[in-house]
């Protein structure tokens, strides 16, 4: 092939993702797929896809593009990107694709990889070499004997994988009110609830927007926002759920809400996941990220844990947790990591976690999330649109640094002044910079350094 004539900007950090047509089309997939097979010398590559109307558009020029380099295509069709990561070890593989935008506008479109024992790529060599070979178009010839097998029926042993995570004896009556946002995470959590009662689990599902439909008639599935979380919480009262689970697109994070339809912030999820695995197993290592970290530290220290503190983003935390025999890893942005889970991250074994601990604790997960909240308030990250996050960044070092108690490089800027602490970190993929504010008790100090903070950042 030709080489492009603009350098693909669809290549991120840690995936594939762009605007449709310009960015993102069936040519360039194509590409991805060729050069994919090449630099990962596959034979065997899994590839999965969302609902959007352009996923399967995308998904089959990926797969024309490994077939021409001889690969045989394992497709999974409709499904998460977890069942991808999954399927990468369980089939054998020599990588995978899902092709997904999770929760992107509706004119974006993207690619989420890994390769063999379903290891993440990080944004050096291989995906540096994915992205110049797909550029080149300086393929090999073509290779004969690629061919596109049907691996739908791995969903099977995917949600066998997923019962190892909960015990259905350990369960006590409740109803869950879970919502798919349109998106994948209905066929798949269809399949999981008839596991679960097949098991005897006495626990009742209310299912909102719950059917796969690409067009979104409800909306772009991002529970994060707050403008999207009453289409959870409002149902959540209205049934008298005990707990309310709501997806992304993809189905790779997850959100809860209380019985009161409020919402839990990702923070405080990453140590009630903590407690679920120490309860059962205490010693065991914990990965978290560096931006709220006190609350989750404590319930790691209380329970006889190790706090292990990673870099944002999913390779690292992956890295890390493949590195120490972590036995999982969260961040505050709903990205759950499990060792058992080929250290990948999962929007579905949380809530099958947090369902079993309520039950076990006998307490309603407001009363379990309002100790920890007050114990340590934080401010949620506050994202800052600058033109230049390295100048803003150096600004606050100069004024706080020589303030701080503790100072901690991880990722950004964490300073810590005893009775509250902050990290500021630029996005990996926007023109952001991201903040977050924690204090010891203290609901009124996080708001008093959050006005400050964002004085200064705003000049």
């Amino acid at each position: 092939m030709d080489a492009l004539s603009t350098p693909l900007t669809c290549f991120k950090a840690y995936d594939i993702r762009g605007r449709l047509g310009d960015e993102l089309n069936p040519d360039i997939a194509y590409r991805v797929g060729r050069a994919f097979a090449e630099v990962m010398k596959a034979s065997r590559v899994v590839i999965g896809r969302d609902v959007r109307p352009s996923s399967e558009e995308l998904s089959q020029a990926l797969a024309r593009g490994l077939v021409d380099a001889g690969v045989e295509v394992l497709d999974l069709g409709l499904s998460g990107t977890e069942e991808t990561y999954f399927a990468v070890t369980h089939l054998d593989a020599d990588g995978g694709i899902c092709v997904t935008a999770s929760h992107n506008p509706m004119d974006y479109n993207g690619m989420k990889m890994v390769q063999r024992g379903s290891a993440p790529i990080g944004s050096g060599e291989g995906m540096d070499a994915i992205k110049a070979l797909a550029e080149s178009g300086d393929f090999a010839g073509d290779v004969a004997g690629g061919k596109v097998t049907d691996a739908s029926d791995s969903r099977a042993a995917y949600v066998a994988k997923l019962m190892e995570f909960v015990d259905v004896s350990a369960l006590t009556p409740m109803k869950v009110l879970v919502n798919a946002g349109n998106g994948a995470a209905g066929p798949t959590f269809d399949a999981i609830a008839d596991a679960l009662a097949g098991a005897g689990a006495p626990l009742e599902f209310i299912r909102v927007d719950h059917e796969p439909d690409g067009s979104f008639p409800n909306g772009i599935p991002n529970p994060l926002l707050d403008e999207n979380q009453p289409k959870t919480a409002d149902p959540v009262v209205k049934h008298g759920a005990d707990i309310g689970v709501a997806w992304d697109g993809d189905f790779d994070r997850c959100f809860f809400f209380d019985h009161e339809g409020g919402f839990i912030p990702g923070e405080y999820v990453v140590g009630l996941l903590a407690e679920a695995f120490l309860t059962k197993e205490p010693g065991e290592k914990i990965v978290h990220d560096p931006r709220v970290v006190w609350a989750t530290q404590a319930i790691i220290e209380e329970l006889g844990g190790e706090a292990i503190q990673s870099r944002c983003g999913h390779s690292h935390i992956k890295q890390v947790m493949r590195d120490t025999g972590a036995i999982y890893g969260g961040e505050m942005s709903a990205h759950h990591y499990f060792r058992d889970f080929m250290a990948c991250d999962s929007g579905m074994i949380p809530w099958l976690l947090v369902v079993e601990l309520i039950c076990r604790r006998g307490e309603s997960l407001k009363d379990m999330m309002a100790e920890r909240r007050a114990a340590y308030p934080s401010s949620g990250e506050v994202n800052f649109r600058v033109a230049d996050a390295r100048t803003v960044i150096a600004r606050i070092e100069d004024e706080y640094a020589p303030k701080a108690a503790s100072r901690d490089d991880t990722d950004g800027l964490s300073l810590s002044f005893g009775d509250w602490r902050f990290n500021l970190r630029a996005s990996n993929t926007e023109p952001l910079l991201r903040l977050n504010i924690e204090a010891r008790g203290k609901p009124a100090l996080v708001a008093e350094k959050l006005a400050e903070l964002r004085g200064v950042i705003t000049g």
